[in-house]
């Protein structure tokens, strides 16, 4: 209890002495340029450490929200004994899983698949190599600058603080010199400049011991070098891949679209018939008709009975003419063919007209018989 009114009472009195420095312009012992221009250099460090952990973190990991879900399992998994909690989920990562799902989903028929298959993977080998930043930089820049942070700059911030408080208590007891004995002074003064050499020689090889963090950032950076040249890899071998994809798609024969037959009963047989290509109908039986579809994307005429049981052809193309005795057509209409003038035209009735029109424009159902 006595130590503890002897405390109470000190620090009263350093509160006097700290008041009239400040409101009464009291002048306090001063200390040395060079120890003020380390403390200044020490506050800058410690500022600096503070900053650069925390944007080193956000940096690694962009997202306020996954660090914090993140860190709350960590945590978790230590308090249960458990194993090291999932790693951050990168952006890469997430973008790749979702390229590889719906490429595997469209198939390796789809070109379009394949290629998004094969960037989500690389996606996928990026995000891990990311990961592998992650671990590098907190094994060899942020763990040791956070030691750092918390043993030797934590002492030296301890010391400084010390080392004010006796200042503060030798100028007070200075200051009511012939009240206190000279004893007690002189311990005073001796409490003060011992404090004041060891925070000294502790800033002193604080600043003084450049090597480390110079290690410290060179390994940084040597991290960041080793990740962007495996992205470099990873996606060079991407681009190649998908230029010879593209090279490939490009060279292979266009593909004309063809409507696939239909299986339909007919009113007079219970058999099941092709409505594409149909044979001759048999005699007694009214041929097969292919009704017109308005919700069909190909134009048909609404009010017709497209009869296929004699050559005809679907156009592919509108065709207007140039010429007189050319038929005139929309894309989707079914043209009758009456016949063949040469290897570029074909001869045919329309809703009555009738006319001469290119045979690249159309896509024959039923061919003409052969000569």
């Amino acid at each position: 209890m006595k130590m503890s009114v002897s405390g109470m009472k000190k620090q009263l009195h350093k509160a006097s002495q700290l008041l009239n420095e400040r409101l009464m312009g009291a002048e306090g012992t001063r200390l040395d340029q060079d120890f003020l221009k380390m403390e200044k250099s020490v506050t800058v460090i410690h500022a600096l450490l503070a900053d650069l952990l925390t944007r080193t973190t956000e940096f690694l990991q962009p997202n306020p929200a996954y660090r914090a879900k993140l860190s709350m399992l960590n945590t978790m998994s230590r308090i249960r004994g458990q194993g090291r909690a999932s790693g951050y989920p990168q952006t890469e990562g997430m973008l790749g899983d979702c390229m590889l799902h719906y490429g595997q989903e469209l198939g390796q028929a789809s070109e379009f698949g394949g290629a998004l298959a094969g960037v989500g993977g690389a996606l996928q080998q990026v995000a891990q190599a990311r990961d592998t930043l992650d671990v590098n930089v907190k094994r060899t820049f942020i763990d040791p600058l956070q030691d750092l942070h918390n043993t030797e700059l934590k002492e030296i911030r301890y010391q400084l603080k010390k080392v004010n408080g006796r200042r503060l208590d030798f100028d007070y007891k200075r200051r009511r010199q012939g009240k206190v004995p000279a004893e007690e002074l002189r311990q005073t003064w001796d409490k003060f400049i011992t404090s004041k050499e060891l925070a000294e020689g502790s800033m002193f090889l604080l600043l003084q011991n450049d090597v480390d963090q110079l290690s410290h950032l060179a390994a940084l950076v040597t991290a960041l070098l080793n990740f962007h040249r495996n992205a470099h890899r990873i996606l060079l071998g991407l681009h190649g891949n998908l230029q010879a994809r593209l090279t490939a798609a490009s060279n292979k024969p266009e593909r004309r679209f063809r409507s696939t037959n239909v299986r339909v009963r007919t009113e007079h047989s219970s058999s099941i018939r092709l409505l594409h290509r149909p044979s001759a109908a048999p005699s007694g039986e009214p041929p097969t008709v292919l009704p017109s579809r308005p919700s069909s994307p190909i134009p048909c005429y609404a009010d017709s009975q497209l009869l296929l049981d004699q050559p005809c052809c679907r156009a592919l193309y509108s065709f207007l003419p140039n010429h007189k005795g050319e038929l005139g057509f929309n894309q989707g209409d079914v043209i009758v063919l009456t016949g063949q003038v040469d290897a570029n035209w074909y001869e045919g009735v329309l809703g009555g007209r009738s006319g001469l029109f290119p045979v690249s424009y159309v896509d024959v159902l039923v061919p003409l018989p052969l000569p």
